[in-house]
């Protein structure tokens, strides 16, 4: 932890005061509590869209299952949201489900199958990973069996189904105001935290990540 600080102290210099404000003003608010698990998208924009989604709630990480597709969000659609956010990519498969689900997640898949709970209704009471189908097709069933629980949003229409990127953006919110509406403690712990603001600094600067890596290597820091 000492290292974290130190390093993130020696950062701080190289940012202006405007970006170091911002990064000190939302990083308290910042959480994984809320895992956004996307299952192989492929339309740039969309991905685009729910990483821009995900950071404005608050949530600043999320895991993109790769199979078919490179997740690679159009950047003009993020608008700077990118620099903001961790994209894990791992590869479309139950091993890594059971990844994310060892590291304390409930998986909870969107979908209107297996008697869905409809978000209004549903009650946030410990971490859950929220995986997103396929534009086309949806989640897997592999998946859908794998899942503890499943999580559908309310249509009042002919439409049956939500853009993804829109799904996203809506369970995100929801979520989020159940959240600040909750006892729960879901903001991130002090080690996190700082991990978080030593990577949104590196992403602030020109040639951050050398600046980074020679800071490591001249204190004899593992990374």
């Amino acid at each position: 932890m000492e290292d974290l600080a130190k390093t993130y102290e020696y950062l701080k210099q190289f940012l202006t005061d405007e970006r170091l404000q911002k990064i000190e003003h939302f990083a308290p608010e910042s959480s994984d509590f809320v895992l956004p698990v996307l299952e192989d998208v492929y339309q740039f924009r969309n991905a685009a869209a729910i990483v821009r989604s995900v950071e404005a709630c608050g949530f600043h990480k999320v895991v993109a299952l790769q199979e078919e597709n490179n997740f690679e969000p159009n950047l003009k659609v993020t608008k700077g949201a990118d620099t903001w956010v961790e994209v894990e990519k791992l590869p479309r498969n139950m091993e890594s489900f059971q990844k994310i689900k060892d590291k304390g997640y409930k998986i909870v898949v969107v979908s209107l199958e297996n008697n869905a709970t409809m978000l209004p209704e549903y009650e946030i009471t410990e971490p859950i990973a929220l995986v997103f189908g396929t534009e086309m097709e949806g989640v897997s069933q592999e998946i859908l069996d794998f899942a503890d629980e499943t999580l559908a949003i309310p249509m009042y229409g002919f439409t049956r189904s939500f853009n993804v990127s829109v799904a996203a953006s809506l369970c995100m919110y929801e979520l989020k105001q159940k959240l600040l509406k909750s006892d729960i403690d879901y903001k991130l712990n002090e080690e996190k935290l700082l991990k978080m603001k030593i990577r949104w600094a590196v992403n602030s600067m020109r040639s951050g990540e050398q600046i980074l890596a020679k800071y490591l290597k001249d204190n004899s820091i593992q990374s």
